[in-house]
């Protein structure tokens, strides 16, 4: 088991940037397609994500400066430590359950192609991570249950594929992505919230005739609201909250100028070498099961270029602190992945067809309950951690992580259980 364990993640180490051409060749070649076309569209897909992870390493080390200065500047102070999404992708890929877990989803995906029960062909290997996640906290709570563990694992599976197909036409109608859906645990599991609010939203006078997007914000105010400009402003705010020098406003406030101009042609780059495999897929499966429609499930990466995500996930971010320091019951002190808002919050635009006001909104409530879940999340995590021997910061007694606040279809499973089995490790 050791043996698979190893070769597993040696291959989940490459990152996707390596994994996703690999996959996308061999994909294209059961296709039938051209070995040269099918390896072109895996380098040119290793690319963008490659240029993708490059915009989103900067805006991390801009942003996370940032961040830091605000939270020391609000003077917030909680026992729980936002050690970010890297840290619990690592613990979930390190857990004991991935030799039988990390196949159990493949098969789940294949079974429900087969009887017709999804149309999603969930590619994206690497955010099985989030599927690991749910397996590896319900292994642990449950007493090492086999059983729970598969349980968990089929329904977590089979919820976010179905929730990915019912998304898709959103997703490909909104950031025009034909024949793609985001089978992403942690983004796909909002629509519901987000499409209830939606709906409430459309019932209130007023706010319901109000409709603001990034193209009416342009029409509006010209140049000044171009995607460039809007960066420009959000970063310099951003940066005189932080109580920054004049030149450090400057640089953050171009580095976020830059962010919301290159992310978006990154995206491009990378649709480039989708679209034909999107394509190719769909021919190939409609000759071998006619009157049948199939997706490719992608990582949320995809979509997080679009001017309106962008655009309201920033705005989030200082709100999220305050969220965090006045909402009763958060212990999360959230800092490392408040950039993952970008990944959170895109399923919020896509319902509300990119209106920026509804999209904060509807953020508001969503954000509170990533806190929340985060917060509860913080002793399994914390376990978690410590059985496949991660560091802790210094000071820390307890970890989570915002992102993994976002795993409320996880969560969902795992709570029952976890008073079922009366856990408290803590």
């Amino acid at each position: 088991m050791q043996a698979v364990l190893n070769v597993i993640n040696f291959i989940l180490d490459l990152g996707p940037s390596v994994m996703m051409p690999i996959i996308i060749t061999v994909l294209g070649l059961a296709l039938r397609q051209k070995f040269s076309k099918a390896f072109r569209a895996g380098l040119i897909i290793g690319v963008g994500f490659v240029g993708i992870n490059m915009v989103i390493g900067l805006l991390m080390n801009t942003l996370g400066p940032v961040t830091k200065a605000m939270v020391t500047n609000m003077g917030v102070s909680l026992d729980i430590i936002d050690v970010g999404w890297p840290i619990s992708a690592a613990v979930s890929f390190g857990s004991v359950v991935v030799p039988i877990v990390m196949p159990a989803i493949l098969i789940i995906n294949v079974i429900m192609l087969a009887f017709n029960w999804t149309k999603t062909a969930d590619v994206d290997v690497w955010n099985y991570w989030q599927i690991l996640f749910c397996a590896a906290i319900v292994y642990h709570t449950t007493n090492n249950s086999w059983l729970w563990t598969i349980v968990a694992t089929i329904i977590c599976t089979a919820v976010t594929l179905v929730l990915a197909d019912i998304t898709a036409p959103m997703v490909q109608k909104f950031f025009g992505l034909p024949g793609v859906s985001l089978p992403h645990v942690g983004t796909v599991g909002w629509w519901p919230v987000a499409y209830v609010c939606n709906k409430l939203l459309d019932k209130i006078p007023g706010i319901n005739n109000v409709y603001i997007d990034q193209e009416k914000i342009q029409e509006r105010f010209g140049l000044i609201g171009e995607p460039l400009f809007i960066g420009l402003i959000l970063g310099t705010g951003m940066a005189i909250l932080a109580k920054y020098d004049l030149a450090n406003i400057l640089t953050t406030a171009i580095t976020l100028a830059a962010v919301m101009v290159i992310l978006p042609r990154m995206v491009s780059i990378l649709m480039e070498g989708l679209i034909p495999l999107s394509e190719g897929a769909r021919e190939y499966l409609k000759q071998r099961f006619p009157g049948r429609e199939f997706y490719i499930g992608l990582d949320t990466a995809v979509v997080i270029g679009h001017p309106a995500v962008i655009a309201t996930a920033i705005i989030m971010i200082p709100v999220a602190v305050l969220l965090a320091v006045i909402l009763p019951g958060n212990r999360l002190l959230p800092f490392t992945d408040l950039i993952m808002l970008t990944f959170i919050l895109s399923f919020v635009v896509a319902t509300t067809n990119g209106n920026i006001f509804r999209s904060l909104l509807i953020s508001l409530p969503i954000t509170a309950l990533c806190l929340l879940i985060a917060t509860d999340f913080g002793p399994v995590h914390t376990v978690m951690g410590q059985a496949v021997g991660f560091e802790f910061p210094e000071g820390a007694s307890l970890i989570s992580s915002l992102y993994g606040g976002t795993l409320q279809i996880p969560w969902l499973i795992w709570k029952p259980l976890a008073i079922l089995f009366n856990y408290a490790p803590m």
